[in-house]
């Protein structure tokens, strides 16, 4: 790693200020430096693109405009409102310190970096967010961006797959982050990131920190960030049971322990547990064995075919789900007083807060052709 002098660390804030000054993108959450706003947004940007976030950022302004709104909402109302986002743990977070904001501290927000990691599902690169661009505090945060483009710039060989090394780009970019703009600097890194400075496709020779940019003038920007390889999710097996009845679709919510929990999908079956309990399960029993597993639960009867539709792929953090669809229609309305859930017509579809998966299982249903045995 390479250390920049007091004047090179003056010269580079220039030069990427008056960048930024000029070309900085127009978005929602920067209109002000209401930290409310700025917290949404940046719980939204975890794992999503700008593009993607404006369009949900703004309907969730308007369900919720205000701390008080969100720690009231339903919890139905705000997963239906973060629907498509994923992690959904982020936004039940957001209300828990949203409560807390109220119950703990008058609705008034903590203004340095420690106080904001008190609250609830703020950790550092949030928390640093927040007191840079709301209250003007000289805090780095440290994102994606932030790793790749310091990385590139000082060639920081450290792993940035370690917990460790975010405290190392913090003492770095703590030294070379403006005390009167530390807001604007985070916001032009992250802007820097999305520009010239992207994970694919750079355009380091027209990026105006180039000649700050130690990497790109030794021809190693591919060695830059250092990132130890990620362990491979984990592939999980599952069956979805589209069930329809006279009136609509069986549909059950995931269960809070769960992953995508209080989220509505088709009744799952995990596969990888079916066959640890049935060892010698195949292709000619698979149909039978569901049916007796589901009827001893729920005491609903089925008669259970195969899908003839891709496998449905879903990659978690640390899991892949595969997950094979499986049908029937009943002809009389089933008795669901064993069963944990509800049926659904199509036009109230619209009503539950899916995740991805769901939808993507509705779609492969949609398009399937049905085996027959």
């Amino acid at each position: 790693m390479i250390e920049w002098s007091k004047t090179t660390i003056k010269e580079f804030q220039t030069s990427l200020l008056g960048w930024y000054d000029e070309n900085h993108r127009d978005l929602p959450w920067r209109h002000d430096q209401d930290p409310y706003h700025i917290w949404v947004s940046e719980i939204m940007l975890q794992q999503t693109q700008v593009n993607t976030v404006i369009p949900y950022y703004e309907r969730f302004m308007r369900l919720f405009s205000s701390i008080e709104k969100l720690a009231q909402a339903p919890e139905e109302q705000l997963l239906k409102a973060w629907e498509g986002l994923g992690y959904y743990s982020r936004v039940r977070n957001m209300q828990r310190a949203a409560q807390q904001l109220l119950q703990d501290y008058d609705g008034e927000w903590p203004q340095t970096k420690t106080g904001l990691q008190e609250l609830v599902g703020i950790g550092p690169y949030t928390a640093g967010a927040i007191a840079s661009i709301a209250f003007n505090q000289p805090e780095p945060a440290v994102d994606g961006n932030a790793f790749r483009v310091f990385s590139q710039l000082l060639e920081i060989e450290a792993d940035i797959a370690k917990p460790q090394t975010r405290g190392i780009f913090e003492t770095v970019i703590r030294k070379i982050i403006p005390k009167d703009r530390p807001g604007d600097f985070n916001q032009a890194i992250m802007d820097l990131g999305a520009s010239f400075m992207t994970a694919k496709n750079s355009d380091n020779a027209h990026s105006p920190v180039r000649q700050f940019n130690q990497a790109y003038l030794d021809g190693r920007l591919d060695e830059f960030p250092v990132r130890s390889k990620r362990l491979k999710p984990v592939d999980k097996h599952y069956f979805a049971l589209v069930i329809k009845t006279p009136q609509g679709y069986l549909f059950q919510q995931r269960a809070s322990n769960e992953l995508l929990a209080k989220l509505w999908t088709f009744p799952l079956i995990d596969g990888d547990k079916l066959k640890e309990e049935y060892p010698d399960l195949n292709e000619d029993t698979l149909s039978k064995t569901i049916e007796s597993k589901f009827a001893a639960e729920t005491e609903i009867k089925t008669d259970l075919q195969l899908v003839d539709a891709p496998v449905v792929k879903h990659t978690f953090t640390h899991q892949k789900w595969h997950v094979t669809l499986m049908s029937t229609e009943l002809q009389n309305q089933p008795d669901l007083s064993h069963f944990a859930g509800q049926i659904v017509n199509v036009e109230q579809f619209a009503t539950l807060a899916w995740p991805t998966l769901q939808k993507k299982l509705w779609s492969a249903y949609q398009k399937r052709q049905i085996k027959l045995f």
